[in-house]
């Protein structure tokens, strides 16, 4: 089969690979019909998360079951047509139990520890991401390997396409758990930093759960008119933190926002002086978009990250985080908690995905699509492949 290789730092090609195959009796195969390029996808890319071997990437596709393994049973069958959520998660033990699937203690075997380390005692495993995430290869690809698939996959509706139900598997759970962690009730003011797809998915998640306002901040004005466009928000172009800041006070009557999502990672966009600090730190990237949510949020206010953070950073602001009795929460989305709500949320017409993609592209091309979306060129902001 086709498939999007990993060769190591901006070097991505598609090549013939062999067939996956069934591995274990609660495995399927699924025939990809669309796949996406996620912005966690570049932190391999940019070789920032370490891989070693070459490797099949991606953890957003949806497509066709081919075959099953005897221990799917009846849950699945060949033929359905399904989505499948990033984390791959047994459905048995003590995390999945908890409606913690990013925290499967069964599928990551080699790297798997309760310490969360830099490179050792990692989280349970995700599709096409690093070894040090269980090694599966991933779904930017025609076919792809799904173990667990009797607790994962879930069969989509005919009167759903592929790009209104693809987001399903990673972003719109994503955007939502962002909201979902803060409790959001009704009423709030939400401020979320970064305005590409997972930001712009909170955004929608926020209006979901009654926000009384919602603001999104990043430093491409293409990208925040795409946000304004899809999702109703205000909108802040970055030129420093000091700024937002005070932006986003003056939006709430001084007190700050009641909940800011840090929707980036630890790769913003950064200035020479930035990159140099880390470089004295001894650092990977940069905590800055952190930072600025947690002077941007309200005293008793609650901060959610959604951006990636691989690295331990010097100088985190506890004090900051004591004194104004700051809430924080992150991590790897529990995509399966939330997906079935938030599939009825799409056939019922209450939330739209697929007004954020921008480019469609053969998976021939996707060496182009990560290019194109890495560097922000064409007004890049999805990429959707097609196998």
């Amino acid at each position: 089969m086709k498939a999007l290789v990993y060769h190591g730092m901006k070097d991505v090609r598609v090549d013939t690979v062999d067939d996956p195959k069934i591995e274990d009796a609660r495995d399927a195969i699924i025939r990809v019909t669309s796949t996406a390029i996620c912005g966690s996808d570049l932190h391999i890319y940019n070789g920032s998360i370490p891989q070693p071997r070459p490797m099949v990437l991606g953890h957003e596709f949806m497509g066709i079951v081919e075959e099953v393994g005897k221990g799917v049973g009846g849950k699945l069958k060949v033929g359905d047509r399904v989505v499948v959520p990033f984390p791959v998660a047994c459905g048995t033990c003590y995390f999945c139990n908890h409606e913690l699937p990013g925290h499967c203690e069964n599928s990551n075997p080699e790297h798997y520890g309760p310490e969360g380390g830099l490179l050792t005692e990692k989280g349970g495993a995700l599709f096409g991401y690093t070894d040090l995430y269980g090694g599966y290869n991933g779904g930017q690809a025609e076919y792809v390997r799904v173990p667990y698939a009797d607790f994962g996959p879930r069969v989509i509706p005919d009167s759903l396409t592929d790009e209104q139900a693809l987001f399903l598997t990673d972003i719109f759970p994503t955007g939502y758990s962002g909201i979902d962690w803060a409790d959001v009730k009704g009423g709030e003011i939400i401020a979320i930093f970064g305005s590409g797809p997972v930001g712009i998915m909170a955004a929608k998640s926020a209006w979901l759960r009654g926000a009384a306002r919602v603001i999104i901040v990043d430093t491409q004005q293409y990208r925040l008119d795409k946000a304004k466009a899809s999702a109703n928000v205000e909108t802040i172009l970055w030129e420093n933190a000091k700024d937002v800041v005070e932006q986003i006070r003056a939006m709430s009557e001084g007190r700050g926002a009641d909940v800011c999502v840090e929707a980036v990672g630890f790769e913003p966009d950064r200035d020479l002086l930035d990159r140099a600090k880390a470089v004295i730190n001894l650092e990977k990237g940069s905590p800055k978009v952190l930072e600025a949510c947690m002077s941007a949020v309200r005293r008793g206010g609650t901060v959610t990250i959604l951006g990636v953070y691989g690295t331990p950073f010097d100088n985190f602001p506890v004090g900051q985080l004591f004194d104004k009795g700051i809430k924080l929460m992150g991590g790897q989305a529990p995509a399966h908690k939330h997906i079935d709500k938030l599939l009825q949320y799409v056939i019922d017409g209450k939330v739209v995905l697929d007004d954020i993609i921008s480019h469609r592209l053969p998976l021939a091309e996707a060496a182009h699509g990560y290019d194109i979306f890495r560097n922000k060129k064409d007004n890049c902001l999805k990429v959707v492949l097609k196998p």
